[in-house]
């Protein structure tokens, strides 16, 4: 039979089930954690063994066999999961990560460190994400680069699918591209930071998940309207501390209507962010439009404790010239390319290289 309680007991049943579910939800989330931290470090260590031994192989074809060899003993007595192609990723994943052992920028997990201590393993990078994950990472040769997608992976609990789709977009040239050239090594140190207006901008924003042919004839309704239905995917793109408030949101002003096309708020700027969308040829009028929606945001619905309002004109293609010539200096509106299809990486990466080289160069310039 069921007991009955008055509101007083049921609070308290409440309150100690939320604290337990509480404390079972941590504890499963250690053991996974720690578990999978255990599995990275394992393999990372096969793969020492293996780079190590191989040092002192003397024919060309010793490694080969010897992993051949090796995989059929392992499979046979742990499964499948140590076949000759896993360990040539272990092997992969030692070389990749060996130099970067006291550079890591990721918490320890100590409970890990304490059980391979005690199997006489030392020296290790200090690994947080699953194997999976850093299947992708050490495919990337810039140790830079790689180490900038390790971080944020960590930071924004990036699936993996996630992360593939990130390297696929290249975050780490367009961050790049769109910054400071002195801000690009803090990118590999410290992941993405926002602390003005400018961190959240891509060059270009990648819109590829919207479905959309980049030769095809859309309208901007059309376009707003695939946005908010893949509204998830569009707030990872825009990157940290996004949240949606609203589309066509509209405000009166001497009687007259006026629409802004998308409306978000960043938490890490604590200001609104105003995007109107162009699929024709950004104009003169477009800008002033975009100054009159911060303006009218700014005096009328920010907070005090809040920053000024972010306009940004989302178009096919950016004029910067006519930026820079339509509005003041201090003007906090941005015009961003966004582009339908995964842009060219190594181009990408020849343009940043470029672009770093003649930075170095004019430095070196100075100095002398």
């Amino acid at each position: 039979m069921k007991e009955k309680y008055n509101s007083c007991e049921l609070q308290r049943i409440d309150s100690l089930y939320d604290k337990i579910t509480t404390l079972i939800e941590q504890a499963r989330k250690a053991v996974y954690l720690n578990v999978n931290s255990l599995e990275v470090k394992t393999r990372y260590e096969v793969g020492r063994y293996i780079f190590e031994d191989e040092q002192n192989g003397k024919r060309a074809s010793y490694g080969k066999q010897i992993l051949l060899n090796l995989s059929i003993r392992l499979i046979t007595k742990y499964g499948k999961d140590w076949s000759y192609d896993t360990l040539k990723r272990c092997r992969l994943f030692y070389f990749s990560y060996n130099d970067t052992i006291r550079a890591t920028v990721l918490p320890k997990s100590e409970n890990t460190k304490e059980i391979l201590q005690t199997n006489n393993i030392v020296h290790q990078p200090n690994f947080n994400l699953s194997w999976s994950h850093y299947l992708i990472l050490m495919r990337i040769e810039n140790h830079n680069e790689r180490r900038f997608y390790e971080i944020e992976s960590y930071n924004q609990n990036w699936s993996v699918r996630h992360l593939q789709r990130q390297v696929a977009s290249s975050l780490y040239e367009r961050l790049a591209l769109s910054r400071d050239k002195n801000e690009v090594m803090r990118l590999a140190n410290e992941g993405i930071t926002i602390e003005k207006p400018s961190d959240i901008l891509k060059n270009p924003l990648t819109l590829e998940f919207l479905g959309l042919r980049p030769d095809a004839s859309y309208s901007e309704s059309k376009l707003e309207e695939v946005i908010i239905n893949k509204l998830q995917m569009f707030l990872l793109e825009l990157g940290k501390g996004f949240l949606f408030e609203s589309r066509q949101k509209r405000f009166t002003f001497d009687e007259d209507n006026f629409y802004v096309d998308l409306v978000f708020y960043n938490r890490m700027l604590q200001c609104y962010v105003l995007i109107d969308l162009k699929t024709d040829k950004l104009t003169h009028q477009d800008l002033g439009q975009m100054q009159m929606y911060v303006n009218y945001f700014d005096r009328y619905i920010k907070q005090d404790f809040e920053k000024p309002t972010i306009g940004i004109l989302l178009c096919k293609t950016k004029n910067d010239s006519l930026v820079e010539l339509t509005l003041p200096k201090d003007a906090n509106i941005y015009a961003q390319q966004y582009a339908l299809c995964l842009p060219d990486k190594k181009l990408l990466k020849e343009k940043l290289k470029e672009w770093i080289d003649e930075f170095n160069e004019m430095n070196n310039t100075i100095i002398s």
